[in-house]
């Protein structure tokens, strides 16, 4: 009786805790995402940012939100696992973990770039129009090109994983094929597809949520 209520108890607080995770990690990207883009406009000056107090600030935060958004996403990982546990295949065990992390750091390097930018020329010495071509250029390809493309090997993989072992509702196993399709072959530096993967992770963190609490509002059928 102790083990099976143990097992229960696990079985409630996997997914509740990962959906957490995921939920804050959605939140604090999009934060981001949306404030960097309000401060360093593609279409803009690409110093103009610099010498425009709000935007900075903007730029601060972003950088700000980033490390926590990052540990998060780990978080989520983790729990998935272990949510997943001898279900999962060693194959996409590999492309679900690697993709994670490579999103990880890819998303840390561009934050680090930044803030370096940030620190160095935040409006306390003059910046050439070549330089900030150069930071923006390198912050867009790590954050639209490159981390997008790592983020829809995980969208892809979690999804597929999620319909094998049967715990993602069809619905949402349409959903995440679309968003890592998108993902997947959206053109180069495009930084509104970016939203697309918080979205698809915030989408799967309620419904893992919402599932939970109904498991523990009906403890004796879970238990079943």
């Amino acid at each position: 009786m102790i083990d099976r209520s143990g097992s229960l108890v696990r079985d409630l607080r996997t997914p509740r805790a990962a959906a957490i995770a995921g939920i804050l990690f959605s939140l604090m990207l999009t934060a981001a995402v949306l404030l960097i883009q309000w401060a360093m406009p593609p279409d803009g000056d690409p110093s103009e940012w610099l010498t425009q107090d709000s935007r900075r600030r903007a730029m601060a935060i972003a950088i700000g939100l980033v490390p926590y958004a990052g540990i998060a996403f780990l978080w989520f990982i983790g729990v998935i696992r272990s949510r997943l546990g001898d279900l999962e295949d060693r194959f996409f065990a590999t492309a679900f973990l690697g993709s994670g992390l490579l999103f990880v750091a890819m998303l840390f390097t561009a934050a680090a770039v930044t803030g370096a930018f940030l620190e160095l020329y935040g409006g306390k010495e003059p910046v050439t129009s070549a330089d900030a071509r150069l930071t923006s250029a390198i912050v867009s390809a790590l954050l639209a090109t490159f981390g997008i493309r790592m983020a829809a090997v995980f969208t892809l993989v979690v999804t597929n994983l999620g319909r094998r072992t049967g715990i993602v509702p069809p619905w949402l196993v349409v959903a995440g094929y679309a968003t890592g399709l998108v993902l997947l072959f959206a053109p180069p530096r495009t930084l509104w597809a970016t939203l697309l993967f918080p979205a698809w992770v915030l989408a799967l963190s309620v419904n893992m949520l919402v599932l939970s609490l109904r498991k523990s509002a009906h403890p004796v059928e879970s238990r079943e």
